[in-house]
């Protein structure tokens, strides 16, 4: 075991193969193995759980036996028993408590999800508002942003699906696409601004660059060619 500063890794009775720098690191932990905790009070609660990795002020604060990865100040700071997390960026996946299998990537991604399990977020604020919802996909600035419980979700481009609060089974690409959508399920949006309206209508699918870009209500509709 490596560990350098105060009260870091003072508990440790077998574990092995951990490494620790920061006040508090790493100090409750008594039989946790292959552990990296590098800030202050980094991994502070984890007590036997095995390799994870915590870099950045309270990284994983509150980890117990969960495991994960968390790179950035307050990243997965919440979560306690959850399982094969990654959080990259300040406060990512910050709520998390006992979901797994998140990946997030970005300043305040998936900040406040706490129980949504299998949810991908790349990109600042996205996937922010996200709180119980499973199997989202969001790449781009602010990408399903708004997103609670809205399961199932895939928005690529900066701002797409940023209003969708709980519908599900969308999928919006390119900038803006569907950028207005709240509640409505089963929208495709393929291009710049496609569907970009489109609050509660469903089962739309427009392709091309401002493809239905009008529409707001209205639904079964099939677009295909630019405006």
């Amino acid at each position: 075991n490596t560990a350098i500063g105060s009260a870091v890794l003072d508990a440790n009775t077998t574990g092995s193969r951990n490494a620790a720098g920061g006040y508090g690191a790493l100090s409750n932990s008594t039989t946790g193995t292959g552990n990296t905790a590098f800030g202050m009070q980094a991994l502070v609660a984890n007590t036997t759980a095995d390799n994870n990795t915590a870099v950045g002020r309270d990284a994983m604060v509150a980890n117990t036996t969960g495991t994960g990865t968390a790179i950035g100040a307050f990243s997965l700071d919440a979560n306690t028993t959850g399982t094969s997390n990654t959080a990259i960026g300040q406060s990512a996946l910050g709520a998390n408590t006992t979901a797994a299998n998140n990946t997030a990537v970005g300043h305040q991604s998936l900040k406040t999800n706490t129980t949504g399990t299998q949810n991908v977020a790349v990109g600042s604020l996205a996937l922010d508002a996200n709180t119980t919802a499973d199997k989202n996909t969001a790449i781009g600035f602010a990408a399903l942003g708004s997103n609670t419980t809205g399961n199932s979700n895939t928005a690529l481009g900066d701002n797409s699906l940023v209003n969708n609060t709980t519908a599900s089974s969308n999928t919006a690409v390119g900038k803006n696409a569907l950028n207005s959508n709240t509640t409505a399920n089963n929208n495709t949006g393929v291009g710049f601004e496609a569907l970009k309206a489109n609050t509660t209508g469903i089962q739309n699918t427009a392709v091309g660059a401002s493809a239905l870009d009008a529409n707001t209500t209205g639904g079964n509709n099939v677009a295909i060619g630019s405006l």
